[in-house]
């Protein structure tokens, strides 16, 4: 059992920072999760031929937190679904952080192994997501727990024949991804939904919206360069071929409306229409091959950001405003500046597409071949990047003149002896 690293109090709430689904209060109540501990009656119970919902046997002693001076080894982090918080996942445990303020909330350290590869947030929802990693893992990784944090418990698992990938949740859908498989789970009793199959995807990727209402859901398709696009709620399928070469990152706005892909290559990202499949903008990272981390909506789908491993954070300007099947967003009275265009582009079909294309308007340097994922911040012109070497980076763009971000804020959120 895990306990807080400063406070091994038995109070069965220790967090107060965390809020039961009840208490939030920017969201229906009834459309949380309520977790139940018995599997569905019409699961298949052999585990070779479909996943399966176990209650978890009774907690061993608590965990005593590790008094190590060492900085501890970072094996997962990522954003919450509206990118106010953030989890780290670590070789003895996991991490909780608020973005704005920056804090750390709470911490778990597990006192055997400990290592937790995926950590999949709620929102700020008292249930999460675990995934076992690392070279000691806390749990088998081809199971995904269920972490009730007012129990601080796992108070259920999902078991499959292979290794977790990665797992995605909204307030009503549990998505669990394998290697060349999906699981969709109904997340108030855990009836498997839906079964997807895809081509060979280490990453896991995968995105689902999180508006209120219809369940989108976006994964690689069976083709290289093929992605995949389920509308739950008019049971429709869309495939979309975004790239000639291998699909590497991709993300969907909150609506669902938007998509935005990125290949192998590196250079171009492609903005879609996941209703009809249409492309609505292209737009250029550079010039030479690099691989893309990761590829994040502003809130109102007026931005785009992308991280790569050359080092630099940009920030495009999306021109999605109207013209498309079921998507009207019209831009603020103070219209920001459009993306730049190659002074050649009056040449544009005699020289090659590299001179007519739609560069960033906003960047900021970081260390070359470091890993970073990037969010937009809940300020206005914010954003927030994370980086697999523990660097927090809060930074504001100018929407009117673009150029280089300005650093509002830096941390390293996996020293020990940092001050929350």
């Amino acid at each position: 059992m895990a306990t807080l690293s400063a406070s091994p109090s038995p109070n069965p709430n220790p967090n107060p920072n965390f809020r039961s689904p009840t208490d939030q209060t920017d969201h229906d109540p009834e459309s949380l999760p309520h977790m139940e501990l018995h599997p569905s009656s019409d699961q298949d119970p052999t585990p070779n031929s479909n996943p399966n919902f176990h209650a978890v046997l009774p907690t061993p002693p608590e965990a005593i937190a590790p008094a190590a001076a060492a900085a501890p080894s970072l094996l997962h982090i990522s954003f919450n679904q509206d990118h106010g918080c953030f989890a780290a996942g670590i070789d003895h445990g996991f991490r909780i952080y608020n973005c704005d303020p920056f804090r750390e909330i709470f911490r778990r350290d597990f006192d055997r192994g400990g290592g937790i590869g995926v950590v999949e947030m709620l929102f700020r929802c008292n249930i999460l997501a675990l995934v076992g990693g690392g070279p000691d893992p806390q749990y088998p990784p081809n199971k995904v727990m269920i972490w009730d944090d007012h129990q601080s418990r796992c108070i259920g698992e999902l078991s499959f024949r292979s290794e977790v990938r990665s797992v995605r949740l909204r307030r009503d859908r549990i998505v669990v991804v394998l290697e060349q498989k999906i699981f969709v789970y109904n997340f108030a009793d855990l009836k498997l939904l839906h079964q997807i199959e895809t081509i060979a995807n280490p990453k896991g990727l995968c995105a689902v919206s999180q508006g209120v209402g219809s369940l989108v859901l976006v994964c690689p398709g069976l083709q290289k360069g093929q992605v995949r696009v389920e509308h739950y709620a008019s049971k429709r399928t869309k495939f979309i071929m975004a790239h000639d070469s291998r699909i590497v990152c991709f993300a969907l706005s909150q609506d669902g409306q938007l998509l935005a892909t990125a290949s192998s290559k590196g250079t171009l990202v492609r903005i879609f229409n996941t209703v009809d499949g249409s492309l609505l903008q292209e737009v250029r990272r550079g010039a030479d091959r690099a691989e893309i981390y990761s590829l994040a909506f502003s809130s109102n789908a007026q931005w785009l950001a992308v991280s790569s491993d050359k080092g630099t954070v940009h920030v495009f300007s999306l021109k999605i405003n109207g013209g498309s099947p079921g998507i009207d967003r019209s831009q603020s009275a103070s219209d920001p500046v459009t993306s730049p265009h190659s002074s050649l582009s009056f040449i544009k079909g005699v020289l090659p597409k590299y001179f007519s294309s739609e560069w960033s308007v906003a960047q900021f340097r970081l260390v070359e071949g470091s890993q970073y994922i990037v969010a937009f911040g809940h300020q206005k012109n914010t954003v927030v990047i994370l980086g697999i070497d523990g660097s927090f980076y809060r930074c504001q763009f100018d929407p009117v003149n673009g150029g280089e971000m300005t650093q509002l804020e830096y941390h390293n959120f996996l020293k020990p002896e940092a001050a929350f």
